[in-house]
């Protein structure tokens, strides 16, 4: 299989990650809805005293504001009327570059832990085996690609942001520069951690039950391999992976999209701190928030993803 896994893996994944990219930008502005301002970026304001002296004060902490719960329809209408169409498609350039760097990786070295576990004899790929290969694949490919993800993370959520404060990135280039130049080039693995436990859980739910659903609903004479049994097989991986991968794509969407100012204490130390102070302000449902966008991209993004793959498999084949 050698790098034809990787060339077959990036094709796919690239037309499935564009072909959902307004999907992705309505889960991330949902995932977060309801998040406080930082509480410790309090504006300050002066005043005169007599002749010319000025005395700043600091202004309190600005009192917690109910923010009403908007579904997906509703947080799409919303971008296009104020935003414009193209806001669908903010960050696709680093969506382009996440996919090329991330799942490249991922399902180019599933491929290859395929290869060299399956079973010669029987000539079987074992759950355990395929979650293990996930897991390694999706960890690696993650680690790989984090920079692409907090640019995406970050163009996709600028739109919510008020004008003064938005960081009006130029495209991926743009903003992983910027990164580098204003926060340090250990921004751009800002959220790593969490980047990769979320890849892992992902590419193993998503690739290892592909696998099996399909073996399965093989072996059982429910369907022959073809069209139908990619669609049936993916969206069923589809599904898995979302329950399994929400929560930490909820805590991994807030950390890298919080704005850090030098000599300001951010928002949240670091993953747990991000989980602990999102469940005690707004509930342990809030770690599924965005879940209905998550399944309606994830359904679609794996069905695109894996009927591709199988299209390009198939191209390919002779090569």
């Amino acid at each position: 299989m050698g790098a034809k896994g990787f060339v077959e893996g990036g094709i796919a994944s690239i037309v499935a990650g564009c072909s959902t990219h307004p999907l992705d930008l309505i889960k991330v502005r949902m995932q977060l809805q309801g998040e406080s301002p930082n509480p410790n970026l309090r504006p300050a304001f002066a005043y005169n005293v007599g002749s010319a002296t000025a005395i700043t004060h600091q202004m309190p902490a600005p009192a917690p504001v109910t923010v009403a719960r908007s579904g997906p329809v509703s947080v799409g209408v919303k971008i296009f009327q104020t935003e414009g169409a193209a806001a669908l498609f903010s960050g696709i350039s680093a969506t382009v570059l996440r996919q090329t760097l991330y799942s490249t990786t991922r399902m180019g070295l599933y491929e290859i832990f395929r290869e060299k576990w399956t079973d010669q004899t029987t000539g079987t790929f074992s759950l355990t085996r395929k979650i293990t290969a996930g897991l390694l694949a999706g960890g690696i490919g993650a680690a790989v690609g984090n920079p692409a993800d907090v640019a995406m993370v970050r163009m996709q959520a600028d739109g919510r942001l008020p004008i003064s404060q938005r960081r009006n990135y130029k495209g991926v280039g743009d903003a992983i520069t910027s990164m580098v130049k204003n926060e340090g080039i250990t921004s751009l693995w800002r959220g790593s951690s969490l980047t990769v436990n979320r890849a892992m859980i992902v590419t193993a739910s998503q690739l290892a039950s592909y696998d099996q659903f399909k073996e399965m609903i093989i072996n059982k004479g429910v369907m022959s391999d073809g069209l139908g049994l990619h669609v049936t097989a993916s969206f069923a991986a589809g599904f898995v992976a979302s329950v399994a991968s929400n929560p930490v794509d909820v805590i991994k969407t807030r950390v890298m999209n919080m704005r850090v100012v030098e000599g300001v204490e951010p928002p949240y130390k670091g993953a747990i701190d991000c989980a602990v102070k999102t469940v005690k302000a707004e509930g342990p449902m809030a770690l599924y928030k965005g879940f209905i966008p998550t399944i309606s991209r994830q359904g679609p993004f794996t069905v695109v993803l894996f009927v591709t793959l199988e299209q390009v498999r198939k191209l390919l084949k002779d090569f």
